[in-house]
């Protein structure tokens, strides 16, 4: 790009902090960070129009983790490990909720229900069994017994009689979220820039130079936030995750209300401006779905549409109104990635598909790293 002396001046001179990575964990970084550093000068590289990975593409849910979830937490963590996973998680909803007031999130909290297939009998009779040992480890967090046994209200077919209820979980409207996040930025002075890449950076002794797809410029530090799309330019344990979603045209007289779970976590659904948001079926394919490529596969979106059919929306006439998907970023441990990668390097990835309850935590966590940090300004 041929950049005006004017340009250059204004918006890429003297710049303290890159941040890459438009999404929620990218935001409640510079928002941090200048909030600790008001004179800071903040850019924020955003290579799609909107955040390219999840944080735009999500189902909306403020949620920490159904309980089949975290009983299989806890058979490849420690007990203390998934403790403290769940406190950032429930730490993280209330920051996000006290930076943006419910208002904005449109956050309900209208609890959220594990459902179990028919033929799951044993995973159902297992969370029954261990429900109260869980309450028990989740009592100093949450004050009061998290998950309960309730009937099958809404009326779903195929499925056990009973769900699993969490009282604590709700759910936010996703775009009033990333759009409050965006101008509570922006008023502060960040700068961001869209349909933006970073294609190469290079560390000197005193700054970093980095080349985007459109200009080169000079900070101080260099933060990235980019999680599913991270392996691409650091070298983390986090890999890309996909998830395709649906969502129907309005329904006349909608009863389902709330957040739900099935199958682990693989599939999710909500209500929505009257209609069924339904996502997952990434563990029909695994390896396939490891992918940045944002696209749906006939296998998954068929899967999706016969558990709406059958199970969700069984005496209903319903219309598939849109498809997306999202790109997550997971790995061998389902903590989140925070660290100084070298002297003028950071990240704040891997949110393990956990990125609207996390995501705010990370960002201040990740600010924190530079609470004595010098600057140009």
């Amino acid at each position: 790009m041929n950049l005006s002396y004017w340009e250059q001046k204004t918006w890429l001179n003297n710049v303290d902090y890159v941040v890459v990575g438009s999404g929620i964990v990218g935001l409640n970084t510079a928002l941090h960070l200048k909030i600790k550093h008001p004179n800071a000068k903040i850019i924020i590289l955003e290579k799609g129009l909107f955040p390219q990975g999840a944080s735009t593409k999500n189902a909306g849910f403020a949620c920490f983790g159904s309980l089949s979830e975290i009983l299989k937490d806890l058979e490849s963590h420690t007990e203390s490990e998934v403790l403290e996973l769940i406190e950032q998680r429930y730490k993280g909803l209330n920051l996000l909720r006290r930076t943006l007031g419910d208002d904005a999130l449109c956050y309900q909290q209208l609890g959220g229900y594990e459902l179990f297939l028919e033929n799951d009998e044993l995973s159902f009779d297992t969370c029954s069994q261990k429900m109260k040992e869980i309450n028990s480890l989740l009592k100093p967090i949450f004050k009061g017994d998290v998950f309960s046994n309730i009937s099958n209200h809404f009326n779903f077919h195929r499925i056990q009689n009973q769900y699993i209820r969490n009282q604590f979980e709700g759910q936010i409207d996703t775009g009033k979220m990333m759009q409050a996040l965006i101008k509570k930025v922006q008023e502060l002075g960040v700068i961001i820039f869209n349909n933006t890449k970073v294609e190469r950076y290079f560390e000197h002794s005193d700054k970093i130079s980095i080349q985007t797809s459109h200009f080169e410029l000079s900070a101080l530090k260099l933060i990235f936030t980019t999680n599913g799309f991270a392996k691409q330019l650091i070298n983390e344990d986090v890999q890309p995750a996909r998830a395709q979603v649906l969502i129907t045209k309005p329904l006349k007289n909608l009863q389902i209300k709330g957040t739900f779970h099935l199958d682990c976590g693989y599939y999710y659904f909500r209500n929505i401006d009257n209609r069924i948001l339904l996502g997952g079926g990434r563990n029909l394919d695994i390896e396939g779905e490891t992918t940045t490529e944002l696209a749906q596969t006939k296998k998954i979106q068929q899967s999706l549409e016969k558990l709406l059919t059958h199970t969700i929306l069984p005496d209903t006439n319903y219309e598939i109104e849109q498809r997306w998907s999202g790109i997550m970023g997971i790995g061998s441990k389902k903590k989140p990635i925070v660290k100084q990668l070298s002297e003028h390097v950071y990240c704040g990835v891997r949110m393990g598909g956990m990125g609207v309850a996390i995501g705010s935590l990370i960002g201040e966590k990740v600010s924190n790293f530079f609470n004595n940090s010098s600057s140009f300004s």
